[in-house]
């Protein structure tokens, strides 16, 4: 049997953290069974769906990396196949139309409650307008929804990979709405026809929907389909407890992206929310696409830790290849209008900062300086370092820069040291008024790295900047 997972978000919203979880989780399995990894976008929900919401789950699939191999698949292209599907159960007598209001519904509803019952369709319309080949033969020109005919006896039993074993009885099953009022088909009715069609064979995928299971399996029963494999990840929960929702951070993906957490970062920080190997905190995502089982997933809830996140993100800043981290720092110097263009490469730029830097937003903002000027020196900075007897020592350093036949730092860290020791003080004392005359604060890469990052040209112009400051002084 090959292997068919899919990722099947509404895009009603943002692609939020759950559901990155939940897409990771179903293609590293699919990657380590050779299989096939479905993309399906569950829009019937026409007032709530929009065309922004399927472009943030594009665009977060895509900066993930979690390329999919069909798809991307839209319900709303398959009304056709839903409306076929459910003539079929209706002529087979598996269905039927219900005419019942929902006056009538809420009343119901009232009534059980009231007597502390678990509210549920009475299946009033059940066994009506019943043809003598067993079909189904309701008018269709009156209001009505379509609704699943449930099994009344017997049990379903869902053999999750998570959960274990999970037993629903059928008669705590109602009759489900299949189709609506307006037409369109309900959830648990598209994505049985959906994970039918596509040949799904196991679905990962949050435990809020392991209610939804028994209905959809007997939905696939009577279709004639081998029901997939479950496994229902638990939910995450933010530090509080409370189930992660917006008020505990990122709204989007991609908002960490804006935040400068690299992909691989985020996509390590998941795999280890409720799935665990050993005691190995780091993994690269071969390494994920080896280990990784849904048989393993804890089916307990797993508590997202921001801080835990910003260090693993400091990790891959310092140990990822600098290319890599500069194709996604190019991004954030972007949007900061700097154009890398403009100065020195952006992988020496990563080899500099990466250090230093927890995101790459930090990174980004410590770096423009290397493209354009500073507006103003940091006051405390300057009292502190560009004074009036440092003067002397950076006119002959300037001269010593500028006479310098290769820019590189090992003949800059000469020129330095050798300044410092013409002038009798040690090369920190000369250095820091250096940096603060180039970056206009006290805080930078290493001195040498910091001035050939800079460039001769700008470098020159700077010091000239600060002697005129120390002058007014």
């Amino acid at each position: 049997m090959s292997v068919r997972t899919r990722f099947a978000p509404s895009p009603t919203g943002y692609l939020h953290i759950g559901g990155v979880r939940t897409a990771l989780f179903s293609w590293l399995y699919a990657r380590k069974h050779g299989g096939t990894f479905i993309l399906r976008i569950e829009d019937t929900d026409l007032e709530r769906s929009s065309i922004e919401s399927v472009n943030a789950i594009l665009e977060g699939m895509t900066w993930l990396g979690l390329e999919y191999d069909e798809g991307p698949f839209l319900q709303s292209d398959r009304l056709p196949r839903y409306r076929e599907v459910a003539q079929q159960l209706l002529d087979e007598g598996k269905a039927y139309r219900c005419y019942c209001s929902r006056e009538h519904l809420e009343t119901l509803r009232n009534a059980q409650m009231a007597n502390k019952e678990k509210p549920r369709y009475d299946g009033h319309c059940r066994n009506l307008f019943q043809n003598n080949d067993g079909g189904h033969a309701g008018p269709t020109d009156v209001a009505h929804v379509i609704r699943f005919k449930n099994p009344v006896d017997g049990e379903v039993v869902v053999e999750d990979q998570v959960r274990g074993r999970v037993v629903f009885g059928n008669g705590e099953l109602d009759d489900l709405v299949i189709v609506r009022t307006d037409g369109m088909p309900t959830y648990n009715f598209a994505v049985v026809v959906d994970d039918s069609d596509m040949q799904v064979t196991h679905v990962i995928r949050g435990d809020d929907h392991l209610n939804n299971t028994p209905r959809q399996i007997n939905i696939l029963k009577v279709l004639g389909a081998q029901p997939p494999m479950y496994a229902h990840v638990p939910m995450i929960l933010g530090e509080d407890g409370a189930r992660l929702s917006k008020r505990h951070g990122a709204v989007s993906v991609m908002q960490y992206r804006e935040e400068g957490f690299l992909p691989e970062a985020l996509l390590n920080y998941l795999v280890r929310l409720g799935w665990s190997h050993g005691n190995k905190e780091i993994f690269s995502v071969d390494e994920m696409i080896e280990l990784f089982d849904s048989n393993d997933v804890n089916n307990s809830a797993s508590t997202f830790n921001p801080g835990k996140l910003i260090w693993l993100n400091q990790h891959y800043i310092k140990t990822s290849e600098a290319a890599h981290v500069a194709h996604h720092l190019s991004w954030h110097m972007g949007r900061l209008g700097v154009d890398p263009a403009t100065g020195p490469s952006l992988v020496e730029v990563v080899e500099a900062q990466r250090e230093r830097a927890k995101t790459l937003v930090e990174m980004a903002q410590n770096s423009v300086i290397f493209y354009r000027e500073f507006e103003d020196y940091d006051a405390k900075a300057a009292t502190k370092h560009l004074k009036p007897e440092i003067a002397p020592a950076l006119t002959d350093l300037r001269t010593c820069f500028a006479a310098l036949s290769e820019w590189g730092s090992e003949a800059i860290h000469q020129a330095v040291m050798d300044v410092a020791q013409i002038h009798d003080m040690k090369m920190g004392k000369l250095a820091q008024p250096l940096r603060v005359a180039l970056c206009g604060t006290d805080v930078s890469p290493p001195i040498d790295v910091t001035v050939r990052l800079i460039g001769r040209e700008r470098t020159l112009q700077r010091m000239d900047r600060a002697l005129k400051h120390i002058e007014g002084c």
